[in-house]
């Protein structure tokens, strides 16, 4: 089956009264973590919305369930007409697994629904762009919804309830945490970001301003890299859908080493996937340097014979603040100035 045209289909805007399921494609949440789900499940319906809890929740091992219990429930919350969003607690390891056995057909004849997440989760829902056209949000997963979202940024429920043909702007907030993940299990009801360190985005390959435009496509690297190629990423034919128009492509580093993240990018662009690239955004890392390779290098060793800007350290990836970005959704990226951003039209 051949990939579709990105950003052909938009869910309808969620509002108050909508019902939210949740499950878990990759990994389900421990006895330790329920309270802090719990929270997260009360925001949701503190802002109006019924939500369905799925079956595949267990934590107990790195996945919630078998493959073709993940992959049944996820295809059901997919083509259930009064579910009109999908959210899972978090990522994981492990979603690969389902590809080959979602019911792509009945998702592609379904209505529309959201389906948001990052992580393992870019495994699920870049593909879903891709074969189906369906809109899809990588952005802060369910465990965070508690958060008050910073200034210049939007949460993921922001762009959900967002009419289609609205464009929507993002900038930097300046301040990352750079004290790694937060304990949910010890502090179930954290709500606020601690933005420990100063930080903006940064372009790698030169200096000079970006104004560039194109449709936003891409992943976490570590779970989409494997992906890259094979029917459900396939970089033909989106570059031939794109060729003109180009892609804004976004990728960003869960936790592999520098040379890891290196050979892996190595191998997307080898195989296709930057191709119509009119720019790539990289998103902020704590993941470990290598004694003579740091992230940054490895991005630019792996990148550079692309020719195209190369913006480095964007709120898009594992070191919070998140920034959602919309597989699918037409981009400009505005990068120097002292005005950079990020907007999103839902068209």
């Amino acid at each position: 089956m051949s990939t579709l045209a990105i950003g052909a289909r938009y869910p309808a805007p969620l509002r108050p009264g909508d019902r939210i399921g949740v499950t878990a494609p990759s990994s389900g949440v421990p006895p330790a973590l329920r309270e802090r789900l719990s929270l997260a499940l009360r925001t949701l319906e503190d802002r109006g919305y019924e939500v369905l809890l799925g079956d595949c929740l267990d934590g107990a091992r790195h996945v919630s369930g078998t493959a073709a219990d993940r992959a049944r429930e996820l295809t059901e919350m997919l083509t259930d007409p009064q579910i009109r969003a999908v959210v899972p607690p978090w990522g994981g390891e492990i979603a690969i697994d389902l590809l080959p056995l979602l019911d792509w057909d009945a998702i592609r004849a379904a209505v529309p629904t959201w389906v948001i997440g990052f992580s393992d989760i870019s495994t699920i829902i870049t593909p879903l762009t891709l074969r189906t056209g369906l809109a899809t949000i990588h952005g802060n997963n369910l465990m965070n919804m508690p958060y008050r979202t910073p200034d210049g940024l939007l949460s993921w429920l922001d762009i959900a309830e967002a009419p289609e043909g609205a464009t929507l702007i993002q900038s930097p907030p300046g301040r990352y945490r750079s004290t790694g993940t937060v304990d949910f299990a010890r502090n179930p009801g954290v709500a606020e970001y601690v933005l420990d360190a100063p930080g903006g985005w940064l372009r790698l390959d030169g200096a000079g301003g970006v104004d560039v435009q194109g449709r936003l496509i891409g992943g976490c690297i570590e779970t989409l890299g494997p992906v890259v190629g094979s029917q459900y990423a396939d970089p033909r034919s989106l570059n031939s859908a794109y060729a003109d128009e180009g892609l804004l492509v976004y990728v960003e580093a869960a936790g592999d080493d520098a040379f890891a993240i290196c050979r892996a990018l190595h191998g997307m662009r080898l195989s296709g996937f930057f191709d119509s690239a009119n720019a790539v955004l990289i998103g902020r890392t704590s993941a470990p340097a290598r004694p003579s390779l740091t992230q940054h290098e490895a991005v630019l060793d792996a990148l550079s014979p692309l020719g195209v800007p190369l913006i480095a350290d964007v709120d898009c990836g594992h070191v919070a603040p998140f920034m959602p970005i919309v597989n699918g959704a037409r981009g400009r990226l505005v990068f120097g100035g002292g005005c950079d951003r990020l907007e999103q039209t839902l068209d």
